[in-house]
């Protein structure tokens, strides 16, 4: 019932406010180094075990684009790695995972031959493309990768974002090419063994159309003990003119039936959101904003996503809209870590910033 009333709460919501408020923060470095391009920690993960840190990133060299798409050197290889902190993001350590080899070859696809026990307290589980990996040691060595079913689509468009729901339960949220191919759309699956087989729960949305337009890189929380919500990133045309933002769905059905939100519609010009739920129960929502000033933002919600407060700045010196992709989590003593791919005028090359903030100084 509560459920309920949350998803008509949320459709007839009056707008969020938006005029932003600049955060206290602390930003830390998770990588820097000249001539190099750092990038996309959304499409790699993050994990953390109380103050230990571990986010995947991507690691290629840096190249102007005189086109002005990312500054990377598409023509040099570009490989995963991951970084860990010991002490809740105030220092890094960068790590080559165990998935690849010196050379940047990833592990020859492998067949899951018993379950994966998911109530492992130093569980990871990591969803890129068409596979995922899991590791048991905090990310010290990575298992996998393992194939994942397309579901009738070309292929799959996976990043992290899933929910432990159990021994042998888990439900990730991912996308998969749309029916005639490119991004995409999204979907809820899980598995009821323990990743031995992946099950199609539902589709999140409508099929974008095939021409342009593209719903990809779920961010979700649990909602109640049978609903979802879900932060969605979209890009399509509207009156002729290309238009990139966010959009939430919620599911009252446990990801059998999703609905579309009204409200909050975030207009950030292409990048995608991470939800985190916080040990008081609220959910901090960060997300890019790649529009002048270009940063990284936020907002704060204390009832489950049917109002959020005003947004945000956790900076706002970034020299591009080449940044963002952030995922944030909840340290030891209640402060958040959100981690993302950035450039200033002291660092032009991408690197991966990390800010330190206090949920705490936005409760309403």
């Amino acid at each position: 019932m509560r459920l309920v009333l949350i998803i008509a709460a949320i459709l007839s919501a009056a707008p969020v406010h938006v005029f932003a408020q600049t955060a206290k923060v602390k930003n830390t470095v998770v990588f820097k180094e000249p001539e190099r391009f750092a990038g996309w920690p959304a499409n790699n993960g993050i994990w953390s075990w109380g103050d230990e840190i571990v986010v995947g990133f991507t690691l290629g060299y840096y190249k102007k684009n005189p086109t002005g798409g990312h500054d990377i050197d598409r023509d040099q290889p570009s490989v995963p790695r991951q970084a860990r902190s010991m002490d809740g993001g105030e220092t890094w350590v960068v790590e080559r995972p165990s998935y690849i080899d010196k050379n940047g070859n990833q592990n020859k696809l492998q067949k899951l031959d018993k379950p994966i026990d998911f109530s492992n307290p130093d569980l990871a589980v990591r969803f890129t493309k068409s596979q995922f990996h899991y590791s048991l040691d905090r990310c010290l060595t990575w298992n996998g990768p393992y194939e994942l079913p397309v579901y009738g689509r070309p292929n799959l468009l996976c990043r992290t974002d899933y929910i432990v729901e159990g021994k042998n339960r888990l439900t990730a949220f991912i996308a998969a090419a749309k029916e005639t191919g490119g991004e995409g759309q999204p979907l809820c699956i899980r598995t009821l063994d323990g990743g031995m087989t992946w099950d199609l729960v539902g589709w999140i949305g409508n099929q974008p159309p095939a021409a342009y337009g593209y719903a990809i890189m779920p961010a979700t929380v649990r909602i109640g003990k049978t609903g979802y919500l879900s932060m969605i990133r979209r890009g399509g045309i509207f009156d002729g003119k290309k238009r990139w933002w966010i959009e939430p769905f919620v599911s009252p059905d446990d990801g059998k039936s999703w609905y579309l939100l009204k409200e909050p519609v975030i207009e950030n010009s292409g990048n995608p959101a991470t939800l985190t739920r916080l040990k008081n129960g609220k959910l901090a929502m960060t997300y890019g904003w790649r529009r002048a000033p270009y940063g990284i933002r936020g907002r704060i919600s204390d009832d489950d996503g049917q109002t959020w407060s005003r947004e945000f700045i956790l900076r706002d010196d970034a020299s591009s809209w080449d940044i963002g992709y952030p995922r944030s989590i909840q340290r030891a003593d209640g402060k958040m870590v959100t981690i993302y791919y950035y450039h200033n005028d002291e660092q032009p090359q991408r690197f991966i910033g990390c800010t330190i903030w206090d949920p705490a100084q936005f409760e309403r």
